[in-house]
């Protein structure tokens, strides 16, 4: 096997670990490849190693990526801060986006998916940690972005994202995967259709298997997939 095969199967296996350790069905848990700054043969050697799902930051990086990747069966995902001003390129090119954190961004999506005539699954981005350096809405103001977003023609929330601090140990993370495991369950306490909230996106290299055990669904792995990127 080549090493990313191998470094893919590694993760599978601490994935399927995790999920037993939680009493979680594997086939649950997806896993977001992120390949931001990754040379395309690596992404291509990836996918016909078995990845399905690929997470992006930066948009029109990501772009040159999905038109040039002949790989069939491929999800994109977009992974990173959006300025609004890019809303059209990601309607036009991903199939998930994760990190909605303002009305005003929810609001151009909605119009550039209006104009391409498709609905636009999306993530709502909450920075449980209260960091000054993230992006993300508050805890407290979830609920009203919920609110916004749900009422939008052209997008439909199916759960909630998070980038919690970095901390050396995960188990020091586990209270804030925990945190937004209780936020969404809030969430579909109140939703008019609550089947539909079922995504929580959190977990990194480093974290994953904890994020798993407090009920990710969508884990985000670049380094230990395709090792350390160019800074």
């Amino acid at each position: 096997m080549s090493s990313i095969a191998e470094n893919i199967a590694a993760v599978k296996r601490r994935m399927a670990d995790a999920c037993a350790r939680a009493g979680r069905n594997p086939a649950e848990v997806k896993l977001v490849a992120v390949s931001k700054m990754v040379p395309l043969d690596r992404i291509a050697e990836g996918a016909r190693a078995g990845l399905k799902i690929l997470g992006e930051n930066y948009v029109q990086e990501a772009l040159e990526k999905i038109r040039a990747l002949d790989e069939p069966g491929i999800s994109w995902h977009f992974i990173g801060h959006l300025q609004s001003n890019k809303a059209k390129m990601v309607v036009e090119g991903f199939d998930l986006v994760h990190t909605v954190d303002r009305r005003s961004l929810a609001k151009e999506l909605d119009r550039r998916a209006r104009q391409h005539g498709r609905i636009l699954p999306v993530l709502l981005q909450v920075n449980v940690g209260q960091e000054e350096t993230k992006s993300g809405t508050s805890s407290e103001e979830l609920g009203s972005l919920f609110q916004y977003v749900s009422s939008l023609d052209a997008l439909r929330v199916r759960g909630l994202m998070t980038l919690p601090p970095f901390l050396d140990d995960p188990q020091e993370v586990r209270p804030y995967f925990r945190h937004l495991r209780h936020l969404l369950e809030q969430l579909r306490e109140k939703a008019s259709s609550p089947e539909d909230l079922t995504e929580l996106s959190m977990g990194m290299s480093h974290d994953f298997e904890v994020a798993i055990e407090e009920g990710a669904t969508l884990i985000r792995v670049g380094t230990a997939l395709f090792g350390s990127r160019p800074t």
